[in-house]
């Protein structure tokens, strides 16, 4: 069954999510938070909402037992609260004029906003909390971070209604992210990452100041990466840029050689920071894409556990 233009479910894609539902992602560094399904935390406290039941599993604190429900079905479900998680993430996604670029199956917005949903679809499912942010040049739509299972829709539709319009300001966007995300946790920006590299890094190090663990999805379409045009050509501009027509052969060896530069310098100042950094293509599947980077993340994070030897 085809799925609908207008339907904000479009971002998650069965065959992907059936691809990839047996993996899981993890937090390289400690995070604040309590222990719940598969996690472990050092921090303990007192959780205020609650939010679902889920099936008891031997190791789970028995005093969170919930014995109405045992008395009506005589199976053990444990009280889940929305402070019981071990990872909060909160995926901030560009929908800047220029996201809205692609000539292929999926342009960059509804690339990044299937990544993002799919990242979510992956957490929740593990049972951590999952928030969302949409961006252009201010914030758009804000989805506090959550753990049920229904929450996956509200960040479907948050993605769904911020259309790409008007040109990014990264840089006020990640202050605005770091200021209201007190609690360590991980970020994940999906973005073209088509900004002035200084206030980007600049933001990025603000987010890693406050000891978030940050990733970054760079979205770009093939054309963009391989700059294939022929002939006389008109570019039309986006985020307030003007449009221009010319032969683009003329223009090709040095747009590739810029983009190197620029690539280069993105990918070692997100290294610098110790930012996970990934670029994808819009052609990439999906599956594949998320498969080789939470692999990735699974290899640091035993390697980070693994003991040493004198």
């Amino acid at each position: 069954m085809a799925v609908k233009e207008d339907d904000p479910r479009r971002f998650l894609h069965p065959e992907t999510i059936a691809k990839i539902s047996r993996l899981d992602l993890r937090a390289k560094g400690v995070v604040e938070g309590f222990i719940s399904g598969m996690h472990r935390s050092p921090f303990f406290g007192h959780s205020v909402e609650f939010v679902q039941h889920r099936e008891y599993t031997i190791g789970d604190d028995i005093r969170h037992l919930d014995w109405k429900v045992w008395s009506k079905t005589n199976r053990f479900y444990i009280k889940q609260y929305e402070e019981e998680t071990n990872l909060r993430c909160t995926v901030v996604v560009d929908v800047s004029e220029s996201m809205h670029y692609g000539r292929g199956a999926l342009n960059k917005y509804n690339y990044g906003c299937t990544i993002a949903a799919c990242l979510a679809y992956l957490l929740i499912r593990q049972q951590d909390s999952c928030g969302c942010i949409t961006f252009d040049s201010d914030v758009r739509q804000t989805i506090p971070g959550r753990s049920s299972q229904i929450h996956l829709d509200a960040i479907c539709n948050a993605m769904h209604v911020s259309k790409p319009r008007e040109k990014t300001d990264i840089y006020k966007i990640l202050r605005r992210v770091t200021e209201t995300i007190s609690s360590r946790g991980m970020i994940v920006v999906i973005s073209d990452l088509l900004a002035d590299r200084e206030p980007l890094f600049k933001g990025l190090e603000m987010l890693r100041h406050r000891k978030h663990d940050v990733l970054v999805f760079h979205v770009m379409d093939d054309e963009e990466l391989t700059f294939p045009f022929a002939g006389t050509t008109r570019f039309e501009g986006m985020e307030e840029q003007p449009m221009l027509t010319c032969d683009p052969r003329a223009l090709r060896d040095g747009y590739l050689e810029a983009l190197e530069e620029y690539l280069v310098e993105v990918r070692r100042g997100c290294a610098r920071q110790g930012i996970d950094y990934s670029l994808i293509k819009t052609s990439d599947y999906f599956d594949a894409v998320l498969s080789k980077f939470l692999h990735h993340r699974m290899a640091l994070r035993n390697s980070a556990n693994a003991p040493s030897h004198a």
